[in-house]
C-alpha cells in the first residue's frame, strides 16, 4: 500500500511540473466545425504568424495559421512585441502558442470568428527562407524568351 501512494504521488508531482496551465490546444479546423460548442471557452491555438501586423491602438490583429487554416488573433500590442518574423514569401513567420477565448460570432469585431488573446509565446522563431526557382521554370522562362527573340528577329527581316 505504502509504494502505491508513493507512485500516485509522483505522478501527481510530474503532472503538476508539466501542465503549463493552458487549455489543451486545438486545430482550426476543431474551431470552424465545433464553433457553437466552443464559442467562449478559453482555448489554446498553435501556428504560423502570417501577414502583417495591424495595429490598431492597445490592440492589434494577426493571423495565426496551422496549416489547414488561418484564424484572426485580436491581441494587446505589448504582447506582440515577441513577434520577429512574420510569414511571407521571404520568411518562415514565428510558430506561436496563443490562448484565449475563442468567438463564433465577435459581436466586438462584425461578427467574425476569432480568438481574444490572453497570452502568447513563441514556440519557434521564424526563419528567411531562400526563394527557390525551379529547373522547370527556368527552362521556360529560357524557351520563351528564345521564341520571342526569333519572332523579333522574324518580323524585322520581314520588313525589309
Amino acid at each position: 500500500m505504502r509504494i502505491a501512494g508513493i507512485v500516485v504521488g509522483i505522478l501527481c508531482l510530474l503532472c503538476a511540473l508539466t501542465h503549463n496551465g493552458l487549455a489543451q490546444v486545438v486545430s482550426s479546423t476543431d474551431l470552424v466545425m465545433n464553433a457553437k460548442e466552443l464559442d467562449g471557452t478559453e482555448v489554446t491555438y498553435q501556428g504560423e504568424v502570417i501577414g502583417d501586423i495591424m495595429r490598431r491602438g492597445e490592440y492589434a490583429w494577426i493571423n495565426v495559421n496551422d496549416g489547414d487554416n488561418a484564424i484572426g488573433i485580436w491581441i494587446r500590442t505589448d504582447l506582440t512585441a515577441a513577434i520577429a518574423h512574420t510569414g511571407s514569401y521571404k520568411y518562415k513567420g514565428d510558430r506561436v502558442e496563443v490562448a484565449g477565448i475563442f468567438n463564433r460570432a465577435c459581436s466586438e469585431h462584425g461578427g467574425d470568428l476569432d480568438i481574444h488573446a490572453q497570452a502568447l509565446h513563441v514556440v519557434e522563431p521564424g526563419v528567411p527562407q531562400p526563394e527557390r526557382i525551379s529547373s522547370a521554370k527556368k527552362n521556360a522562362a529560357a524557351l520563351s524568351i528564345g521564341v520571342l527573340g526569333l519572332v523579333w528577329i522574324l518580323s524585322r527581316l520581314k520588313r525589309k
